[in-house]
């Protein structure tokens, strides 16, 4: 008997309560001060007391024998969209069990479920909803059963299952068409390096020892009288940097977070649709971008912080992670001046077309042409095909 009740204390976390803390502690001193004076008035209550915690703790001693399994209908689901789960408690044992809760943590909340006595192999199934109203990851689990007494005096909590994670993603806009102008790769753009050798052919020039005679260029040699040889223009395949501020001082709110956030997503997806190389920063460092899904479970957990990278450091971490770009969009909130934007962006490879695009919900569109540089206002996610269509036609 004690070696059992020692394993179930063991097994369990926390099994004496707040109230049953306080019982045990106000029972002893009631026995020893009530024993050490003779009073018979503080022994008895005292007494009392730990004897109710010792009944307390009998009801929660027992081996349970349940089989939980926790399932959801899916473990990736659009900011509004249904989130549904089920656990489903089967009684392992030969005999019945008693009356036992539930408790499922979510996120940082918990629901509680009453579970009846079950009779051998008697199953028990609970449906619940998740609320998916913010972007999030949301870690559902583990199941706990929680036995105790009437009072609250203990509790033994047993843990089931492991949690699960389910990744509430940013809403999207779909870029089909409209982001091909800005995210184009066609045999690949061109830059203003000459080399001797590449596919796009940019002029000719004298030939000079070590040249590739494989290169000169016969009928224009014969027509000057020396021989000329071919110059490219070197050409890359579109990479695009897409780099986010996740400081709270560059926002003036939540929903001008989210609304960058959303518009970041939905070009990356597209590129990644695209099949275009590409390269997000947001958070702690880069994203995963091996397929959109992957990068949609990211998005969801990035978040504003008061330490975390503001418009300022955006151009200079592009530089450093991915400086071979041709395309680096920077997104930020309304704070930063649009005089700041543009003097932030001196950090970026020259060669870089650039596009700045200040989320602030509610704004009129704009974009302004500076060369290379396009910087854009975007007042909701639906405009953010009309900006990309105006950032190409500037």
């Amino acid at each position: 008997m004690v070696r059992r009740l020692g394993r179930a204390l063991r097994n369990t976390t926390h099994p004496v309560s707040a109230p049953g803390a306080v019982a045990l502690v106000v029972g002893v001193v009631l026995v020893v001060v009530g024993w050490d004076r003779g009073w018979v008035e503080l022994t008895v209550p005292g007494a009392t007391l730990l004897g109710t915690l010792l009944c307390a703790l009998l009801l929660t001693v027992g081996r349970s024998t349940f089989a939980v399994t926790l399932d959801l209908s899916g473990n990736r689901v659009t900011v509004g969209e249904r989130a549904v789960g089920r656990i489903t408690v089967r009684n392992t044992s030969r005999r019945r069990l008693l009356p036992a809760q539930i408790e499922l943590p979510v996120g940082r909340g918990a629901a509680d479920f009453h579970l009846p006595s079950l009779g051998p192999d008697q199953v028990h199934e609970e449906v619940f909803a998740v609320p998916t109203t913010r972007r999030a990851v949301v870690v559902v689990g583990p199941v706990r059963s929680v036995r105790g007494d009437p009072l609250g005096l203990m509790r033994r909590r047993v843990r089931w299952t492991d949690p699960v994670d389910l990744y509430v993603h940013p809403l999207l806009v779909s870029l089909q068409g409209a982001a091909s102008g800005v995210l184009r790769d066609l045999e690949g753009q061109s830059t203003r390096s000459l080399s001797d050798s590449d596919m796009s052919f940019h002029a000719l020039r004298d030939y000079v020892a070590g040249d590739d005679r494989r290169h000169i260029h016969w009928k224009s040699s014969a027509r000057v009288g020396q021989l000329m040889v071919r110059q490219f223009e070197d050409t890359r395949r579109t990479h695009t940097a897409l780099a986010v501020s996740t400081a709270l001082a560059d926002y003036t709110g939540e929903a001008e977070f989210e609304l960058a956030v959303a518009a970041a997503a939905s070009i990356g997806v597209q590129a990644l649709r695209d099949e275009r190389e590409l390269t997000v920063l947001a958070g702690q460092g880069a994203l995963r971008t091996r397929t959109p899904p992957v990068l949609l479970d990211d998005f969801a957990g990035v978040e504003a912080t008061v330490t975390g990278r503001g418009s300022s450091e955006l151009a200079p971490w592009v530089a450093r992670q991915a400086g071979d770009a041709s395309v680096a969009i920077l997104v930020v909130g309304s704070v930063p001046t649009r005089a700041d934007l543009r003097a932030h962006t001196i950090h970026l490879p020259a060669g870089i077309r650039t596009l700045v695009l200040t989320c602030s919900p509610g704004a009129r569109l704009e974009v302004h042409q500076h060369g290379a540089l396009s910087l854009a206002t975007l007042g909701s996610l639906d405009d953010l095909p009309r900006v990309l269509r105006r950032v190409v036609a500037g």
